[in-house]
C-alpha cells in the first residue's frame, strides 16, 4: 500500500511552495517567451535525442531497462524540481509557469517518443495522468491561493506570513522525503532482488545529468540569463517525472517489472544530483557575484 502515499506527499509538498509564490509572479513567468522557448527546445527535442543516445551506448542488451530510461529521460519533472529551484535562489515562479506546457507535450510526445526510439507503440493512460496532474498539480496551487485569499479576508495575512507559510516551507523537504521512502517501498523487494540494475544505469543517468547542467549553464550564458532564469532552466531541463513516468509504466507495461524498475531507480541517483547541483549553483552565484 506504500505507493498510495505517494501523490499525498507530493501534494503537501506543492501546496506549501505555492503558498509562497505571488500570482502574479507567475502571470509574469508566462510572458518570458525566451526562457519558455529555450527550456521547450532543450526538454523536447535535445533530450530525447541524447536519451536515445545514451540508452544505445550503455543499454542496448537490456531493451527493457532502455525503455524504462527513455521514459525517465524525456518526461520533464513537474513537481520536485521546484523544490530545488528554490534551494538554489532560483525564478520559482518562471519554472512553475512553465510547469502546464511541460505537462501537454510530454502527455502528447511520449507514445511518439517510444514509437520512435523504442520500437514500442503505447496509447498513454490519459486518465492516470491526468488524475495524478490534478491531485498533484491543480488542486493544491488552488488551495494554496485559496488559502491566501481567506486568510487574507479574515484579516489573517499576519499569521499568514509569520507561521503558516514558514511551516510549510520548512516542511517541504520533509515531504519530499516522505514520497521517495514511499516509491521505494512500492517495488522495494524486487529492487532489492536486482539491484544490479542500479549499476547498470549509474553511468548513463549521470551522464545525462552531466551533459544537460553544462548545457543549460553554457546557453543561460550565451542568451545573458540572469542567474535565477538560468537556475531555473538548469534545473527545469534536469529534474525528471519518475512519479508520472512510473504510473504509465505500470499501466502500459504490466508485463516487464524492468521498465518500472529504471523509473524507481531514477529518483535514487536523480535526487542526491540535484541537491548536489543545487549547491553547485549557489557557489556559482557567488564566485561570479550573479544579479
Amino acid at each position: 500500500y506504500s505507493d498510495k502515499f505517494i501523490v499525498p506527499f507530493l501534494f503537501f509538498m506543492l501546496y506549501g511552495l505555492f503558498l509562497s509564490i505571488p500570482l502574479k509572479e507567475i502571470k509574469n513567468g508566462f510572458r518570458n517567451l525566451k526562457f519558455a522557448g529555450t527550456s521547450l527546445t532543450i526538454n523536447f527535442l535535445w533530450t530525447p535525442l541524447l536519451a536515445w543516445g545514451l540508452g544505445a551506448l550503455f543499454l542496448s542488451d537490456h531493451p527493457a531497462l532502455w525503455v524504462g530510461f527513455i521514459m525517465l529521460m524525456v518526461t520533464p519533472c513537474t513537481d520536485w524540481y521546484l523544490i530545488f529551484t528554490e534551494i538554489a535562489k532560483g525564478n520559482v515562479a518562471l519554472s512553475t509557469a512553465i510547469l502546464p506546457v511541460n505537462l501537454i507535450l510530454q502527455v502528447l510526445l511520449l507514445p511518439i517518443y517510444l514509437f520512435l526510439f523504442a520500437g514500442v507503440m503505447k496509447t498513454v493512460a490519459i486518465s492516470v495522468l491526468v488524475e495524478s496532474i490534478v491531485i498533484v498539480i491543480v488542486l493544491p496551487f488552488i488551495l494554496a491561493h485559496a488559502t491566501k485569499f481567506i486568510m487574507n479576508k479574515m484579516k489573517k495575512a499576519e499569521t499568514l506570513e509569520n507561521k503558516l507559510i514558514p511551516f510549510f516551507s520548512s516542511a517541504q523537504i520533509v515531504f519530499l522525503s516522505l514520497a521517495i521512502v514511499a516509491m521505494f517501498a512500492s517495488q522495494g523487494k524486487y529492487l532489492l532482488q536486482n539491484m544490479n540494475v542500479v549499476l547498470l544505469l549509474l553511468v548513463p543517468v549521470l551522464l545525462f545529468f552531466i551533459i544537460n547542467f553544462l548545457l543549460g549553464q553554457f546557453i543561460g550564458r550565451i542568451m545573458h540569463l540572469s542567474y535565477k532564469d538560468t537556475v531555473s532552466l538548469s534545473l527545469t531541463t534536469l529534474a525528471r517525472n519518475s512519479p508520472v513516468a512510473l504510473a504509465i509504466a505500470v499501466t502500459a507495461f504490466p508485463d516487464e517489472p524492468l521498465i518500472a524498475l529504471a523509473l524507481v531507480i531514477g529518483p535514487l541517483i536523480e535526487l542526491p544530483v540535484l541537491a548536489f547541483v543545487s549547491q553547485v549553483l549557489l557557489l556559482i552565484k557567488k564566485k561570479r557575484q550573479y544579479a
